[in-house]
């Protein structure tokens, strides 16, 4: 499975898990920051610099998984390895 496509399925995943996910200019003191996990008034969001890689923004979005419970619901193999990978230290 190509990049573009492992985004568009995490992308896909995340909204499934009612969060919303955001790309916003993200610069912070002169350095780029690639975004995380947010919560604000109880919503869930992934925040996400426009200018990450393809790659950046696989890694932000596993990242962000992280902190749902995944076990129970339906992922696609492929994803499942990758979330498994990011989460192995």
């Amino acid at each position: 499975m190509d990049d573009i496509t492992t985004l568009n399925q995490l992308e896909e995943l995340v909204v499934r898990l009612g969060m919303t996910i955001r790309y916003e200019p993200l610069k912070i003191e002169g350095s780029l920051y690639l975004g995380g996990f947010c919560r604000v008034k109880g919503q869930d969001f992934v925040i996400v610099n426009k200018k990450a890689t393809t790659t950046e923004r696989i890694h932000v979005l596993t990242d962000a998984l992280k902190r749902c419970e995944l076990g129970e619901i339906y992922i696609l193999p492929s994803l499942r390895k990758l979330l498994d990978q990011e989460n192995d230290p």
